[in-house]
C-alpha cells in the first residue's frame, strides 16, 4: 500500500513539475518592446492594451513605443534605441520598409526576434508578419461603396502615400472599382501625416457640383474619417458616402448619427496580443538560425502570415461593437 502510494506521488510529481517550470520559467528580467507611429491614437492605445493583456498572463516586462506623430524616422530612432538594450523580442509597425528594413535585418543578426504587426516590411529578415489582409481591407470598403453609389459616382481618397498597410488598402480598393466602369477615382489626396487637413480638403471637394461632384469619400487611416465628417456636418452634406477605418469612439458615434455610412475593423488588441506570445515562444524556445528565410521554407516555424481579420461595421452591428467595447474596457477614446 505505501509502495502504491509513493508510485502515485511520483506519478502526481511528474506531472505538476513541468507545469510549475512553465509557470515560473518568465520574469520581469524579460522585456519585450511595441514600436510604432502615432501612439497617441486610439489604434495605438487599444493595441498597447493588447500587449499589457499578454504581458500580465507571462508575467514580463512591456512598453509601447514610438512618436506621437506619423514620423517614420523618428520611429527607426526609436527601434534602434530598444536594439540597443537587448530585448528578449521586439514588435514592430512599419511606417516605411526601405527606412526599417535594414534595422530590422541588424536585430535579428544580433540574436533579437522581430515581427512585424499592423504594418509589414516583407523583404526584411522579420520573423512573419501579425495584421490585416490590407488588400481584403480595402476591397470590403469597395464593395459597401460600390453597392451604395449604384456603381457609378467620382470617388476620393484621404491617405499617407508610401505608408505599406494604406498602399495595399487603396490598391484593394482600385482592384474592386476596375469593375466598375462608372466609378471614378478623381484623386487620391496626401493628408501629409495630418489627419486635421482633410477637414479643409473635404469641404472644398463637397462644394464641386454637377458632373464634378464628389459622391464617395474613402479613408484609409484611422483618424481622417473623424475629420471628413466633420466638413460633412459643416456643409450639411447629403447623398454622399464616406467610410473610414477603424473603430474608435468618435467613428461608432458618427456611424450611429448616420455621418459616416461604415468603417472597416481590424483588431489591434489581437496583433498585440499574440505578437508578445510568439516572441516569447522565440524567446525560450530559440530557433537556429534566426535569420532564416523562412518565407521560403516549407519546413518552417513560422507561418509567412497571421490574417487578424477585418469586418465592416454600419448601423445594424455598432451597438454590439460599443458595448464590446465598454464591456472590454478597451482604449478606443480620443
Amino acid at each position: 500500500m505505501n509502495i502504491s502510494k509513493k508510485r502515485v506521488g511520483i506519478a502526481l510529481l511528474a506531472t505538476v513539475l513541468p507545469v510549475l517550470a512553465g509557470c515560473t520559467r518568465h520574469s520581469k528580467s524579460e522585456h519585450y518592446y511595441l514600436v510604432a507611429t502615432n501612439t497617441k491614437v486610439p489604434y495605438w492605445k487599444t493595441a498597447a492594451d493588447g500587449l499589457t493583456a499578454a504581458g500580465a498572463q507571462y508575467g514580463v516586462s512591456v512598453d509601447t513605443r514610438g512618436p506621437d506623430g506619423l514620423d517614420p524616422q523618428a520611429e527607426v530612432e526609436e527601434f534602434k534605441a530598444m536594439v540597443a538594450r537587448k530585448p528578449a523580442g521586439i514588435l514592430v509597425s512599419v511606417a516605411n520598409s526601405q527606412l526599417m528594413t535594414p534595422q530590422i535585418d541588424a536585430a535579428v543578426a544580433a540574436g533579437i526576434p522581430v515581427i512585424t504587426i499592423d504594418s509589414d516590411a516583407p523583404e526584411s529578415k522579420r520573423l512573419y508578419f501579425i495584421g490585416t489582409n490590407n488588400l481584403e481591407a480595402g476591397r470590403l470598403g469597395a464593395h459597401r461603396m460600390a453597392a451604395r453609389l449604384n456603381g457609378k459616382g467620382n470617388v476620393v481618397f484621404f491617405t499617407n502615400p508610401g505608408q505599406p498597410n494604406l498602399e495595399e488598402r487603396l490598391k484593394g480598393y482600385k482592384d474592386v472599382f476596375a469593375g466598375y466602369p462608372g466609378i471614378k477615382v478623381v484623386e487620391v489626396f496626401d493628408i501629409k501625416s495630418d489627419p486635421g487637413t482633410a477637414l479643409d480638403q473635404s469641404m472644398a471637394y463637397l462644394a464641386r457640383t454637377g458632373k464634378d461632384q464628389i459622391d464617395g469619400f474613402i479613408c484609409l487611416d484611422s483618424r481622417s474619417g473623424v475629420n471628413v465628417a466633420e466638413g460633412f456636418k459643416r456643409k450639411a452634406a447629403t447623398g454622399r458616402t464616406l467610410i473610414a477605418m477603424d473603430v474608435d469612439t468618435d467613428t461608432l458615434q458618427l456611424i450611429k448619427d448616420g455621418t459616416i455610412d461604415s468603417t472597416i475593423s481590424q483588431k489591434p488588441y489581437t496583433m498585440a496580443f499574440l505578437g508578445l506570445k510568439a516572441l516569447d515562444d522565440v524567446h525560450h524556445y530559440p530557433v537556429t538560425p534566426l535569420a532564416g528565410d523562412y518565407g521560403l521554407d516549407p519546413y518552417s516555424p513560422f507561418p509567412a502570415f497571421i490574417d487578424t481579420g477585418v469586418s465592416l461595421v454600419d448601423k445594424t452591428n455598432v451597438d454590439a461593437i460599443q458595448n464590446r467595447n465598454k464591456e472590454a474596457g478597451i482604449n478606443t477614446g480620443s
